[in-house]
Order: structure tokens, then C-alpha cells, then sequence
């Protein structure tokens, strides 16, 4: 097997061993995070009803490097949450390691007003 197909291998499991542990409900949804090679994009998912309610991506945020738009986009999100009345989440980062980008958003998030 080779390197890049072990590596999708990998994220893969991590992502259904994650998603096995994280669902949303209505009183907490979950916060899915989904990272490309060029942008971040983020929801807030009530997994009863199947609904994005918030969601916002890298794509039109102005920083310096991917990692602090990354932290922009998290405290967006979070201030979108918030006017959508959402204080609480569960943190579903994809089969990502929470490390870089994935973690910056996670800490964006939490600098806006989002608890998990």
C-alpha cells in the first residue's frame, strides 16, 4: 500500500471512530469541520433533524495565513451561533488531527462565545 492511500486510510478510520462518539441534538449540536488544502469550512448540524443551522468558511475571510483565517472563521461562527441562539456544541473535527487549523478553529470558536 502506499504512502497517500494509507493516509486516506487513516483519516478515514479516525472520522468513523470520532463520528461514532459525536452526534448532535437540538440542545447541542454538533460543530463539523471539514479542511481542503486551500480553505476551512465549518457547520453547526442538528443531527435529529438533519439541518445545517449555521455554517461559514474561509473563502472570504482577510488574514495572513490559512491558520489565523482559520481563527477568524471560528469566532464567525461562533458569533453566527450566537445570533442563532446556539452556546453549546460538540466538536466533530473529521478525522482531522486536532492540531494546526483544525485546533485554530476549535480556539476561534471558543474565543467567540462557544462552549464544548
Amino acid at each position: 500500500m502506499n504512502q497517500d492511500k494509507a493516509k486516506q486510510l487513516g483519516k478515514k478510520r479516525r472520522a468513523i471512530r470520532v463520528r461514532a462518539k459525536v452526534t448532535g441534538t437540538r440542545e447541542r449540536p454538533r460543530l463539523s469541520v471539514f479542511k481542503s488544502n486551500a480553505y476551512m469550512f465549518a457547520q453547526i448540524i442538528d443531527d435529529t433533524t438533519g439541518k445545517t443551522l449555521v455554517s461559514a468558511h474561509t473563502k472570504k475571510v482577510e488574514a495572513g495565513n490559512k491558520t489565523e483565517a482559520s481563527f477568524k472563521m471560528g469566532q464567525t461562527l461562533a458569533g453566527l451561533a450566537k445570533t442563532a441562539g446556539i452556546t453549546k456544541v460538540v466538536f466533530d473535527r473529521g478525522g482531522n488531527l486536532y492540531h494546526g487549523r483544525i485546533k485554530a478553529v476549535a480556539d476561534g470558536a471558543r474565543d467567540g462565545g462557544l462552549d464544548f
